[in-house]
């Protein structure tokens, strides 16, 4: 029996690694996250990862500081332009501009650039917070010259994003996407930020996500409250969305002009 598990764990571990091969530049990173490293190399390393971030969050105060109100549209940079959720954000953007708001999005390519798109050809503001990946990310021609940031490191890009948004719209995405939404979920739970309004579109997309957090976080094991349910709406089309945004506002008797 002992035999036999063992077998199986070898099996289970061979065929982890076939699905996951290891990448030299993964092997390196890892490695060196191992070395023994003195004061002089630790301090002289780390000072410059400080500077390089103070840096990032001096250009995105500098640059957002004055913008107006935004919200930020997140999405998959994967999404073709014939894809109907790439016309959804495009008109989101666009019926946001018309609604006094300017556009913020990641920069990249697919639902970004969708969003800014709209933005851009209706005269609004069109912001792009573009990251440099190995990968997918390069911005798009739809943004503002002198709204295009470029970052290094995620979270700091995450601070603008939320720093400087009066709400948030999520069309369909990946990890990124996912990271995006939950980080302005737990910052309003928590009341670290204002319970801005966050809007997922496509019912049919985040049903199995909305399902899982109900069933699972909620009753299975009581991982949230009830009301934090209350913190998202689930949307279909780009008039629900922005109407989303105007009733919230309107409760507060407050305009894109404020």
């Amino acid at each position: 029996m002992k035999n036999e598990l063992k077998n199986d764990s070898i099996a289970d571990a061979t065929d982890l690694s076939l699905m996951n091969p290891a990448v030299p530049e993964d092997e390196a990173r890892i490695k060196e996250a191992f070395q023994d490293r003195d004061w002089n190399e630790i301090k002289s390393a780390d000072s410059w990862v400080i500077f390089k971030v103070m840096a990032e969050f001096v250009e995105g105060f500098d640059k957002l500081a004055k913008i107006g109100p935004c919200v930020s549209i997140f999405g998959s940079a994967r999404t073709k332009a014939e894809n109907p959720y790439y016309q959804i954000a495009d008109e989101i953007a666009a019926k946001l501009v018309r609604h006094g708001y300017g556009v913020i999005t990641g920069g990249g390519p697919g639902i970004m650039e969708a969003a800014n798109k709209g933005a851009f050809e209706q005269g609004g503001k069109s912001v792009g917070l573009n990251i440099q990946l190995p990968f997918e990310q390069h911005s798009n021609i739809y943004i503002d010259p002198d709204k295009n940031i470029n970052f290094d490191f995620f979270f700091v890009r995450k601070v603008m994003f939320v720093k400087y948004s009066q709400g948030f719209i999520v069309l369909p995405g990946g990890f990124g996407t996912l990271d995006e939404l939950f980080e302005a979920l737990t910052l309003i739970q928590t009341k670290k930020i204002g319970r801005f309004p966050i809007i997922m579109v496509g019912k049919e997309y985040w049903s199995g996500l909305i399902d899982w957090i109900k069933n699972t976080m909620l009753e299975g094991e009581n991982n949230i409250n009830p009301e934090d349910l209350k913190l998202f709406s689930v949307v279909d089309t780009p008039d629900e969305a922005v109407r989303v945004i105007e009733e919230f506002y309107s409760k507060y008797l407050l305009k894109p002009n404020f």
